[in-house]
């Protein structure tokens, strides 16, 4: 299907808004999976909740909805190369073999040094278009030791992002 002018544009108008890059991980009944998103942000703090958009193409769609669970591991620049190593899917490879992993109260992956990581259950889900808005409610939440450079997704490409202190 050929995309019309303003979906073109769209999308470069798209890649200029700077956004987190964040690991959506899950473990359950359909295994554990984990991907690279942008489309994540804050609903609410009563009770916590945000939104994970995932497309319905990505294979690990469905293995989502299956398990009923989630974690957003917001990363740091250090994460680079591991948001590589999920961004491209490989049969046979162990992407959870890379990084420090635990878990917390809903036994998704957490990575141990993303900046935070927000331990969620999915609630409802809602279909806009080739994606899914998942409102997750965030049972418990993961701080790192101290907040790392930021890494965030701009013009598509990776760039690090450094508090003012």
């Amino acid at each position: 299907m050929e995309l019309s002018q303003g979906q073109l544009d769209f999308r470069e108008g798209m890649s200029r808004m700077g956004a987190a890059v964040n690991l959506i991980t899950s473990d359950g009944p359909a295994g554990k999976h984990g991907l690279v998103a942008s489309a994540v942000c804050s609903v609410t703090d009563t009770p916590p909740t945000v939104l994970v958009c995932i497309n319905r193409k990505a294979y690990v769609h469905d293995r989502f909805l299956r398990n009923g669970v989630l974690c957003v591991n917001v990363l740091a620049s250090q994460h680079q190369e591991l948001a590589g190593v999920f961004a491209r899917y490989v049969e046979g490879v162990d992407r959870f073999s890379y990084g420090d992993w635990t878990t917390l109260e809903t036994g998704s992956p957490v990575l141990n040094d993303a900046n935070i990581s927000m331990d969620c259950r999915i609630g409802s889900v809602f279909e806009q278009g080739t994606h899914s808005v998942m409102f997750c409610e965030v049972k418990s939440v993961h701080l790192g030791e101290k907040p790392g450079k930021g890494l965030v997704y701009f013009s598509r490409d990776y760039h690090h992002l450094a508090a003012n202190r």
